[in-house]
């Protein structure tokens, strides 16, 4: 379980879950799901940057195997979707795209995360743990060449495992569906759309 960056850094990491437990399971027991629910995370305060008619909070961007939540937003569900939900998953799925590409990245680094691990439970947890922390020091100090860009350019990233600055939230009174909402509406409002994302729904 983690969470990264668009750097495709890890900013959290939970390694130790049996493979068959569900996604949302194993998030609902780390020590990140705790701290969220609880308010301990240092998330910024919520802010109307994006220019809606009401102020939102950060989020995180996740599959449908988690939960929605004030500060996870996961995909519509169902298949006959109109274009509003249909336009969200898709802009969603192009955030989230950073984590499993992240993952991938990774593996095609660290080889030995192409099989089995032939080692005990600790050391296996141990192994993906110095890999996800090497992955990240070799971000920082050589850079990664954004391959999923149009551009692939070489970025110079600085991005640490660190906390984010304190802020005096006060919990907003929009429910975990209007935030979705709201966010959906923006991406298809003149201001959020892009031109060419129809071509995808």
């Amino acid at each position: 379980m983690a969470v990264t960056d668009t750097n495709y850094n890890y900013i959290f990491i939970d390694v130790g879950a049996y493979g068959k437990e569900c996604d949302s399971a194993v998030f609902k027991q780390t020590q990140f799901w705790k701290n969220l629910l609880n308010d301990r995370l240092n998330i910024p305060s919520s802010t109307n940057k994006l220019g809606t008619d009401c102020d939102l909070p950060y989020v995180f961007v996740a599959d449908e195997a988690f939960a929605l939540h004030e500060h996870v937003l996961r995909p519509f569900g169902g298949h006959q979707l109109d274009e509003l939900k249909s336009t969200f998953n898709y802009r969603l799925t192009r955030a989230r795209r950073y984590v499993e590409c992240t993952f991938g990245i990774m593996a095609n680094k660290w080889r030995i995360l192409h099989r089995p691990l032939n080692v005990s439970t600790d050391l296996a947890v141990d192994i993906v743990k110095t890999c996800c922390l090497l992955q990240n020091f070799i971000h920082k100090e050589e850079g990664i060449i954004n391959s999923i860009s149009s551009d692939s350019t070489t970025e110079n990233l600085n991005s640490d495992l660190r906390q984010l600055p304190r802020s005096n939230s006060v919990r907003g009174s929009l429910t975990s569906n209007m935030i979705r909402n709201k966010f959906a509406e923006y991406f298809v409002s003149p201001e959020g759309r892009l031109s060419w994302q129809n071509q995808y729904i």
